[in-house]
């Protein structure tokens, strides 16, 4: 397949759905998408790429006949399913399904997200979600939706091998930024008390702004804030959407 991939994530008990803002992420480890395939190097949301009439092929394509085919098999699929698509020229082609949120593209959703998720999560789990989607939407304030993006931290020397251990210092005041929030993906704390790296994908500075510009400026600030030598990152995440 050849063309852009992108992220839709679905709230879903088995017969409503709830959309989400679709997400892009960066796999691969190095600027210009090259290197190594990775977990996830960055991601950012809303991704331009899904256009509305891209979302409604998935959604009647590609979505709602696999939600009825497993409910008529009686095993109608309850949670979060991330739709992994290519857009391709003839229209959005499925890479894969999931049965939870993407990483990195959870922490754009949950920071650009205004309104309360819980609804709808409970929603999936015990039923109430089909014809009710709107109210849910609403609950959500998808309307609200910031564009945000994140940044992956991670170790030098990864995905390959990587030493751990290294102090990371400056997170506290990248926190401090407007609109910045940094999530722990692989931190831990040493005997000493310090914040030490202990994975392959160590941070995700995340931002949000009125533009993905603003959100992608902020979210590079908040890199900058950090003292970690033994870390990298990609400089061009949002690439596609912002050129």
């Amino acid at each position: 397949m050849h063309g852009e991939e992108a992220s839709i994530f679905v709230i879903t008990d088995g017969a409503g759905a709830v959309y989400l803002p679709a997400a892009q992420d960066h796999k691969r480890a190095g600027d210009g998408d090259t290197g190594p395939n990775t977990g996830g190097m960055g991601a950012y949301a809303p991704a331009p790429v899904v256009t509305d009439e891209i979302l409604s092929r998935v959604k009647a394509e590609i979505v709602q006949p696999m939600l009825k085919g497993m409910k008529a098999d009686g095993m109608p699929y309850q949670g979060v399913l991330y739709v992994g698509i290519m857009v391709t020229e003839s229209g959005p082609k499925v890479v894969e399904f999931n049965a939870r949120f993407g990483d990195p593209e959870c922490q754009v959703l949950m920071k650009g997200l205004k309104g309360d998720i819980v609804p709808a999560i409970l929603g999936a789990a015990t039923g109430g979600l089909e014809g009710n989607e709107e109210a849910f939407e609403a609950l959500l304030e998808l309307d609200g939706f910031e564009p945000t993006a994140t940044i992956v931290l991670a170790t030098e020397g990864y995905p390959g091998s990587y030493a751990k251990g290294s102090i990371i210092r400056g997170v506290k005041s990248a926190n401090e930024l407007p609109g910045v929030t940094v999530f722990h993906a692989g931190t831990d704390i040493d005997e000493g008390g310090a914040l030490v790296a202990n994975g392959g994908r160590v941070l995700n500075v995340t931002a949000s702004g009125e533009t993905l510009k603003e959100a992608v400026d902020r979210a590079y600030s908040g890199v900058e804030q950090i003292d970690w030598p033994e870390g990298f990152c990609r400089r061009d995440i949002g690439w596609r959407a912002l050129s």
